[in-house]
């Protein structure tokens, strides 16, 4: 979003950013690291069968989806920070309860409670409140990267700290990042003026129904919940492929993850590049699409060659890189001015349940079929979401810009958003007469800022 008041963060938006963006590491790199290593860990616990063990990895993508939503709604009203502290310290009480636990069914109950500190709209919504209009996408990018950059981290840390301390050492690990993120809040976070609802990044109830009524929008839901099934129904075997299939000893699995995540991140930014610059999103995601299905086909046809293996996790973090970046900048493009922050939550809603999903199918899968079942059901989760992104609309190429009006009438909002959509480079103009706020549609290539910023009462 941008409206051109200034080129550059302000000292204070970059510290809110760089103290935020700090939390969601710190919180996200505790959850991802046990994903490497918790297969194995788990063989030594009470009650475990391979179903149980999906459950513990996958539920707290359940808890976190069914509570981020109304945890940002609930920071509307009692505070975005208090809302965060509570998060957080449900969060840390979760990972003690699995670091504790000698069971399969208390880490079950650890990793819920992990997944009930959903602070992640809160996060969101606090970011928005601490920047304006015209930085807010990047303050967002910001944070989005912190959430690449820990799952990187935590796939090689979680091997190295598993020979050093653990499982139930990372899980102590992460209680005390959660306490840490605590301090990062109450220090170094500001305190906004006020909190208000921005529906651009926030979701609004009154929205929810047009926003699930759109068949755009959901193909892309549909989509990250494909990707994130997989992903997770992926690490419910690898450990064990690495181990048993390849006889690679679990404390230097770090050494396959980290260069084919390089690889696959490098392989992914040419795409990317390619597909913005000359405006073929469509043809570059459905084709990364397929290539994800690719790499699943390849995954289960592996005969025990490490190099096979290697290079099929390269395709696959290649186009798994390529389709996470790629599906909130689809959302953002697709969806009305007014509700992409609606759009934007239950797409993360949809994401986080796909992790319960991968989750709970891979154990199941692993029980009855073994390891090459689970990779087939990736595939033939992809083959669906092929199909359904191949009738995607192309994505209109258009930049989201929000505009301080000012409190207006009914009557007087709706001639002011004919005004807007007059200027050159608006497609889409809706103005929130209660809130004194327009949120546009730009093409910025075209945009006369200069005629839109006489509409401002910033």
């Amino acid at each position: 979003m941008q409206s051109g008041y200034s080129d550059s963060l302000s000292a204070a938006e970059l510290r809110a950013s760089g103290a935020l963006a700090s939390v969601y590491a710190v919180r996200m790199l505790g959850l991802f690291m046990i994903l490497p290593v918790f297969t194995l860990y788990a063989e030594g616990l009470a009650h475990v069968t391979p179903v149980l063990v999906g459950l513990a990895i996958g539920i707290y993508g359940l808890t976190q989806a069914l509570l981020q939503i109304p945890l940002g709604m609930l920071s509307d009203r009692m505070g975005r920070k208090p809302v965060m502290v509570a998060g957080l310290l449900v969060f840390a009480a979760g990972s003690v309860v699995a670091a504790m636990s000698d069971t399969i069914y208390g880490v079950i109950a650890g990793r819920a409670l992990q997944g009930a500190g959903a602070i992640a709209a809160v996060v969101l919504a606090l970011a928005a409140d601490l920047t304006r209009e015209e930085h807010r996408t990047k303050v967002m990018a910001i944070i989005g990267l912190t959430i690449g950059v820990s799952f990187s981290v935590a796939m090689v840390g979680g091997p190295v700290l598993d020979r050093w301390v653990g499982v139930s050492g990372i899980f102590w690990l992460t209680a005390v990042l959660a306490v840490l993120a605590i301090g990062i809040t109450l220090m170094l976070v500001p305190t906004p003026v006020a909190a208000r609802v921005h529906r651009d990044t926030q979701a609004v109830p009154g929205s929810f129904g047009a926003v699930l009524r759109d068949t755009q929008l959901l193909r892309l839901d549909a989509g990250i919940f494909v990707l994130h099934m997989v992903l997770t129904a992926n690490f419910v075997v690898l450990p064990l492929l690495l181990r048993d299939g390849l006889g690679l000893e679990s404390a230097i699995h770090w050494r396959v993850y980290l260069p084919v995540l390089l690889a696959g991140f490098l392989a992914m930014v040419p795409f990317i590049i390619y597909a913005e610059k000359y405006r073929r999103m469509k043809p570059v995601f459905v084709g990364a699409i397929a290539v994800l299905g690719l790499a699943q086909l390849a995954l289960a046809a592996n005969g025990g060659s490490m190099a096979w293996l290697v290079a099929a996790l390269c395709v696959f973090f290649a186009a798994f890189n390529l389709l996470e970046a790629s599906l909130p900048s689809l959302i953002a493009k697709m969806a009305p001015p007014d509700r992409k922050g609606t759009a934007m939550g239950v797409y993360s809603s949809t994401q986080f349940m796909g992790i319960f999903v991968g989750g709970v199918l891979g154990g199941m899968l692993h029980a009855r079929v073994g390891i090459h079942g689970v990779f087939l059901l990736g595939a033939a989760g992809v083959l669906a979401w092929l199909v359904v992104a191949a009738s995607m609309r192309r994505p209109r190429y258009l930049s989201s810009y929000v505009l301080h009006v000012g409190p207006r009438g009914p009557h007087e909002a709706e001639a002011l958003a004919m005004k807007l959509t007059a200027v050159r480079g608006v497609s889409e103009a809706v103005v929130i007469a209660e809130e004194g706020m327009a949120y546009l549609k730009v093409e910025r290539h075209a945009l006369d800022e200069a005629a839109l910023r006489r509409f401002s009462v910033a």
